[in-house]
């Protein structure tokens, strides 16, 4: 099992910046592709980013290329959002999770970190 906790969400004003964190323990030798979810309210859970296991494949959806950039630190068992030029639309809870299984779906989630843009 793995365990994840994401941390770094806060209020931001629109057009800002956040970082997002996210700490992996228990069987962390397990860990592959790595990622980030949003769920806003009202909506459906949204992909927002993904990281192979070494790092050099990174995937994003439209709504946020060039504006997020998620990197990974396997010696801490960490992976990292960073976001910029943040909008009303990214307001969300922004779930870590890990270990992308060959449907797509990932196995491990955590808690979520709320991230609230304002005007």
């Amino acid at each position: 099992q793995v365990q994840l906790a994401e941390s770094g969400g806060g209020l931001v004003q629109d057009g800002g910046s956040l970082r997002l964190s996210c700490v992996a323990s228990g069987q962390t030798d397990t860990l592959n592709t790595m990622g980030w979810f949003r769920r806003a309210p009202g909506k459906e859970r949204e992909f927002v980013a993904s990281i192979s296991q070494t790092g050099i494949t990174r995937s994003y959806p439209e709504s946020v290329k060039g504006r997020f950039t998620i990197d990974r630190d396997n010696s801490k068992n960490m992976v990292y959002l960073q976001m910029h030029n943040l909008t009303l639309e990214d307001t969300a809870v922004y779930f870590c999770v890990a270990n992308r299984d060959v449907s797509g779906e990932y196995k491990y989630w955590g808690r979520g970190t709320q991230v609230t843009v304002s005007a």
